[in-house]
């Protein structure tokens, strides 16, 4: 299953597109409450499965980080020759991937609103053991290798999180274990958009929670500082953990999300409070 989606206003002109991208081994699924937030403030919204993700699950283990990056920019690209305003959000690998398409199209971006930016994998509760994942990353263990989802999932409410154990279980929302092929071009990924960092100049919005279990503050620093955006902003989180738009603090990030878009269109605009169930 998918879990594509466009959320598209027929009638009434919306403020802009936000494309949306969601983390690795994920599914859009993870963003459906924030994207129908955005689009009932007013935004077409669009996300789809990312390359190696969704039906085709196997394909995770040869998809490459390239494939990534032409799917980003070709749905960029298109959303931007229909709309006037166009935004990217992204989680984890998402966020990166928005990073990436802000530095490619760094003239057409009005704005990313990046969300646990997926740099390194230094999180809190990555194993002792996690100094080695580079040494089996670039031998052939990586095609044999899965580091299993466990506890916490990214999410500290406990009602949230035994939730999304269940449906992780069935299958339903995404891959229930990260493969090292995956995290191998993850990492690739990032290398690649460290480097040119400092093409980056479009407003940007990033949240992160201090105590993210996936990856650390570090990696929304390094972002925040080697960046040449005259507008940016960094917002840390102390209730969250990775998954921050289904956490503790969500509607908040939700709100700020909305302020950070609104605040780049050019018209006068209602902010509507979130009320997330």
């Amino acid at each position: 299953m998918s879990f594509d989606f466009e959320f598209i206003h027929q009638e009434d002109k919306p403020k802009g597109a936000v494309l949306l991208f969601h983390g690795l081994t994920g599914s859009p699924f993870e963003l459906k409450k924030y994207a129908q937030f955005l689009h009932n403030s007013g935004y077409d919204v669009f996300a789809e499965c990312l390359p190696g993700h969704g039906e085709k699950f196997n394909e995770i283990y040869t998809v490459k980080y390239q494939d990534w990056l032409d799917f980003a920019y070709e749905k960029f690209f298109a959303l931007r020759q229909k709309y006037q305003k166009v935004f990217i959000s992204g989680l984890c690998l998402g966020a990166v991937l928005a990073l990436a398409v802000g530095i490619k199209f760094r003239n057409e971006v009005d704005g990313v609103i990046s969300l646990s930016t997926t740099l390194y994998l230094d999180g809190w509760r990555l194993p002792w053991y996690k100094f080695l994942i580079p040494i089996g990353l670039s031998t052939i263990l990586r095609f044999y290798y899965c580091y299993p989802e466990c506890e916490p999932h990214g999410i500290k409410n406990p009602k949230t999180r035994n939730i999304v154990k269940k449906l992780l279980a069935k299958g339903d929302v995404g891959m229930n274990d990260f493969p090292m092929t995956g995290i191998y071009e993850l990492l690739k990924l990032s290398d690649v958009v460290i480097k040119d960092l400092e093409k980056f100049k479009a407003p940007i919005l990033l949240i992160h929670s201090k105590e993210d279990d996936l990856t650390s503050v570090r990696s929304a620093e390094i972002v925040y500082n080697k960046i040449s955006s005259k507008k940016k902003e960094k917002i840390i989180l102390y209730d969250s953990y990775h998954m921050v738009l289904y956490d503790n603090e969500k509607e908040f990030v939700f709100n700020k999300a909305l302020e950070f878009l609104n605040s780049h269109v050019e018209f006068p605009v209602k902010e509507k409070e979130c009320v997330c169930i």
